[in-house]
């Protein structure tokens, strides 16, 4: 089965080893990616790992606990990522998912920061929705076009 991040990869060749903490990411976007597929598999004690030390609160578990049960992330797009020096970058994604209010998308500019060695997530900015238009492919890469499928 592949990569809940999109990359086509199996999930154990891909962000299956950072989540298990086997491995480190090695850019901002592996990073990016591993904590898109920590949402989707529920996984707290990774997002809360690879937060950066600065922005982390003691209401983070609950925070994540409460998203876990109103949402189901179903794609994941990368749409640009940089380097700022060595040890800060970025990456510009959009998330789609679901809640119980229906569809939706988050659109953000993330920062990273390697602390100790390990790249970790900052902050970030949240843009405006990226228009997908109905003739794309789908984000969730079932290989139909997104008005077939999510954009109904």
């Amino acid at each position: 089965m592949n990569c809940d991040c999109g990359s086509a990869l199996p999930f154990d060749h891909c962000c299956g080893p950072f989540l298990a903490g086997e491995t480190l990411a090695t850019t901002p976007e592996a990073l990016m990616r591993s904590r898109y597929t920590a949402f989707v598999r529920k996984n707290a004690d990774y997002l809360i790992r690879t937060r950066a030390a600065a922005h982390q609160d003691p209401r983070d578990r609950e925070d994540l606990d409460r998203n876990f049960a109103q949402t189901r992330w179903e794609g994941l797009v990368i749409l640009g990522s940089g380097m700022e020096g060595e040890n800060a970058g970025w990456v510009e994604f959009a998330a789609f998912f679901t809640t119980s209010d229906g569809p939706g998308q988050l659109h953000e500019k993330s920062r990273f920061l390697r602390e100790n060695g390990a790249w970790v997530y900052a902050d970030g900015d949240l843009l405006k929705a990226v228009d997908w238009g109905r003739n794309q492919p789908c984000h969730c890469g079932s290989g139909k076009k997104y008005k077939k499928c999510h954009g109904k």
